[in-house]
């Protein structure tokens, strides 16, 4: 498999991550496949493309993994057993949708099957199993990327409550709360807000009037400092490890990186 890279050039002020688009770019993928020289042909790819990608050689492996980071998609190739990735596919949907700790992954994860069997009883099996899409080996990079990025739009309406990921920021719309290199940020309701409205598009200038309205409902920007004085509060709070978060723009607004 050919390799595709796709440079970032970032610009501006702000650390120099990859820019997420709407919860596409930057997902956290989990590759599982016991070849390790496919395996890793495959997340160096991923990566290359700006993706969070891990590599899983065995069942054990891939809960571990995902307990720890949980995945978007799974990339589900092939297992030591004859009917391993069958196996783990059915256990993936079966997980029960209220008992999250009893399981690394909820069953409606996005998965899609990567195999050496192209014939039509091996596809309907997948499908059957749980499977989202399938891709009979070899597999050609370009199309599975495709493909993927398919499998995360259609799931798209289901992801709202993943965390965010920003570089090392992530902010965790369910609990409410964010990380900064793993550590929690001490944030005021208001701060919060803002800070998710800037992650929303990290590297767009947001203008003052617009944050206003949508952070705190003000119909009109008149005189208040309200903006400002959250905005650098935010600043200092992310600045703790010396990078620049909460770029100001003289006269139009901010932006987060």
């Amino acid at each position: 498999m050919s390799t595709q890279t796709i440079a970032a050039n970032a610009t501006g002020a702000g650390p120099a991550y990859p820019t997420p688009s709407a919860t596409t770019d930057r997902a956290p993928i989990l590759v599982i496949e016991r070849n390790p020289a496919l395996g890793r042909a495959l997340t160096d790819q991923l990566t290359a493309d700006g993706y969070h990608a891990e590599l899983a050689r065995t069942q054990d492996d891939a809960r571990l993994l995902a307990a720890t980071h949980p995945p978007r998609l799974l990339l589900l190739g092939e297992l030591d057993a004859t009917r391993g990735t069958l196996d783990l596919l059915e256990s993936i949907r079966s997980s029960p949708p209220n008992e999250p700790y009893q399981q690394p992954w909820s069953a409606t994860l996005p998965v899609i099957v990567l195999s050496a069997r192209s014939q039509a009883h091996d596809l309907l099996r997948a499908f059957e199993a749980g499977a989202d899409d399938y891709l009979p080996r070899p597999i050609r990079y370009l199309e599975l990327r495709a493909r993927l990025r398919a499998v995360l739009r259609r799931s798209q309406h289901k992801l709202g409550d993943w965390p965010l990921e920003i570089g090392p920021l992530t902010i965790d719309r369910v609990g409410y709360a964010a990380t900064l290199h793993g550590k929690p940020l001490k944030l005021r309701r208001m701060e919060y807000e803002l800070l998710l409205h800037l992650a929303a598009d990290p590297t767009r200038v947001f203008r003052r009037q617009e944050l206003l309205r949508a952070v705190w409902g003000f119909r009109s920007e008149g005189t208040t400092r309200t903006l400002d004085s959250h905005a650098s509060r935010l600043r200092q709070k992310l600045g703790a490890a010396g990078e620049h978060w909460i770029i100001s723009i003289r006269g139009v607004g901010y932006r987060l990186i």
